[in-house]
């Protein structure tokens, strides 16, 4: 159910009707918007009568939700979601573009990307410090001196870190680093993880799993909010289908659906989507068209000896190029709308 607020509700009016949800069993979320609260009610099973809250003062109506993803539901927040990552702001509209290797291998490498993704204007650099890979042999990332040299990254170029947390164990330990702290594919229903991931506060970034669908990405999504944190960024990555031609299947309609179902913000991952660098380019510039709100490239000084990843990532000279583009569509695309 969403119980919305008369746009004079005063706040212990909210409060008063956070309190009976409470008292009915049943968790309260209060929902901003653009003229009036909403609140919404989790963890009922059922229907919820609406002659709980009627007489309360302050409440406009009562109107049930039919998503079973209820706070990721645009039936339940209309206006579109921006989180702010430190004064930069994801989901208004502009244009975010997140770029970095697939993992920190050493500092030069490191810092010699930052360098390139801070002058191509991006504001947000990925890499990964805890790695996990399909198989035990494969490096797995510089573990907790990986975080130490996004740490030098972000002091010395001012730029948001992205970075993955691959179990409950280490999140505390990423999430004093991240800026915003990423789920994984592989982790999408780790649900231990991502309960987790809802009682701290710090930006969410999760990815769509391989074989997950759209609404099960929106209800992994769903753990993170119903804990509180409804700082989430859903991100399409590519999914396993039975075509052997490139890494994944890379579902730009799936864009277009969250867009469309979730008022949260909506990131694209070509390098992943398709695992071929040649190919990255012409995704993200799709991607940028289909109305992502971000666009998360790999990119490393010398791919063809990367420790991960390789064989998706851009030279640093490809990506500059390719980030310039992006911006520009961006751009017009936003005078279009103006």
């Amino acid at each position: 159910m969403l119980i919305l607020m008369k746009q004079d509700a005063t706040p212990e009016q909210i409060q008063s009707v956070c309190q009976r949800v409470r008292d009915i069993g049943f968790v309260p979320h209060e929902i901003p918007g653009a003229i009036r609260t909403a609140i919404g009610v989790t963890g009922n099973q059922g229907p919820v009568s609406a002659e709980h809250f009627q007489d309360l003062l302050g409440v406009s109506e009562c109107v049930p939700v039919s998503k079973p993803y209820k706070l990721v539901s645009r039936e339940v927040k209309p206006e579109s979601t921006v989180v702010d990552v430190r004064g930069v702001r994801i989901g208004d509209g502009t244009l975010s573009i997140v770029a970095g290797p697939c993992s920190v291998e050493s500092r030069e490498q490191v810092m010699r990307t930052a360098e390139a993704v801070a002058a191509s204007g991006a504001k947000f650099f990925r890499g990964g410090a805890f790695k996990p890979r399909t198989s035990p042999y494969l490096f797995q990332g510089l573990k907790e001196e990986g975080l130490r040299l996004l740490e030098e990254v972000k002091r010395s170029f001012d730029l948001r870190i992205i970075t993955e947390a691959k179990d409950t164990e280490t999140l505390p330990l990423v999430a004093e680093c991240a800026d915003v702290v990423q789920i994984g594919a592989r982790n999408m229903q780790n649900f231990s993880l991502l309960e987790a991931a809802g009682r701290q506060r710090k930006p969410v970034l999760l990815k769509r799993g391989m074989s997950a669908t759209i609404q099960e990405l929106f209800m992994a999504a769903e753990y993170v909010l119903s804990l509180g944190n409804y700082n989430v960024i859903l991100c399409e990555r590519g999914i396993r289908t039975y075509e052997t031609m490139t890494r994944n299947t890379f579902d730009l309609s799936a864009v277009v659906m969250m867009k469309r179902h979730s008022h949260l913000p909506v990131m694209a991952d070509p390098s992943h989507g398709v695992g071929i660098n040649w190919a990255v380019g012409p995704l993200a510039r799709a991607s940028v068209a289909v109305g992502a709100d971000g666009v998360m490239i790999e990119t490393h000084p010398n791919p063809a000896m990367a420790l991960s990843d390789g064989q998706q990532s851009l030279t640093l000279e490809q990506y500059a190029e390719l980030a310039k583009e992006l911006r520009e569509m961006a751009a017009w695309q936003a005078g279009r709308r103006g």
